[in-house]
């Protein structure tokens, strides 16, 4: 690990003077993506801004048509919270199995999304339900926010504050686990909305998270898992790795999509 100057700064507006200050800055949260990475030499920040400090980036309230979940948010506290069981227990129960313990209890929602790993799986659910990236510049739509792998619309200096995710009229996450990792091999949140059903796909697509929208096609004219089922997914586009090929996964989107409606229901 190189040497780097660390920042805990207080409040929104000094962690990004800190950021726009430093050389070569990385903003850190949970650190389970970075601190491997700085471990390895894979990476050699001049300065690392923790926002650990920062209070106002942490807690979950319902707010509206929905619920707010911080930045600074664990996976373990969105999982425990009663807010969040109560409003949309699907996004508690996808919480609740993220990786292992310790990386639930150090991990945020912010951090997640920020790193935008094709396999991760807070991307499906933030997709799925239609929500929104707040930041401290401005609002961001999901169907905008994933740009393609590890990518994000997030600019030099904006920092994700808040997600708020309005509730759904039911919704379900399915993940098939790659046993080593804990991360999706192929993961499905289904979402049944006021404006129509959406399905997110992680862990599958070569550029990262997606709708699957011929599984929505299918749920949209009858919302039953032998609708799902039927879906025929292409393999085109597709991750495929010594894990499961291209049309592996292809099969797979459709089975978990029929398990989620099934859950949801």
């Amino acid at each position: 690990m190189h040497n780097f100057a660390l920042h805990r700064p207080a409040s929104v507006a000094d962690a990004v003077k800190a950021l726009g200050s430093a050389g070569d800055g990385k903003i850190i949260a949970g650190g389970q993506t970075l601190l491997p990475t700085l471990r390895q030499r894979l990476a050699e920040p001049s300065d690392l801004i923790d926002l650990g400090a920062i209070a106002d980036l942490k807690g979950i309230k319902t707010e509206g048509d929905g619920i707010t979940i911080g930045a600074m948010t664990t996976h373990a506290e969105v999982a425990a919270s009663s807010v969040v069981q109560s409003a949309i227990p699907a996004l508690a129960y996808l919480a609740e199995h993220i990786g292992d313990r310790q990386v639930r209890n150090r991990g945020t929602i912010g951090g997640s999304l920020a790193n935008n790993d094709p396999a991760a799986c807070y991307p499906s659910a933030v997709l799925a339900l239609g929500a929104t990236i707040r930041t401290n510049k401005r609002e961001i739509k999901a169907d905008d926010f994933f740009q393609g792998l590890f990518t994000t619309a997030l600019e030099d200096g904006e920092l994700i504050t808040a997600v708020h995710f309005p509730k759904p009229e039911k919704a379900a996450y399915e993940k098939f686990v790659q046993p080593a990792s804990r991360f999706a091999l192929v993961g499905i949140f289904v979402a049944k909305t006021k404006s129509g059903v959406r399905v997110a796909v992680t862990g599958a697509g070569q550029e990262g998270v997606f709708r699957a929208k011929e599984v929505e096609a299918a749920l949209a004219s009858s919302f039953t898992p032998e609708a799902a089922k039927g879906a025929k997914i292409s393999p085109a586009n597709l991750n495929a790795d010594l894990h499961g090929t291209a049309e592996y996964r292809a099969h797979l989107i459709p089975v978990l999509s029929a398990r989620a409606v099934a859950a949801a229901m």
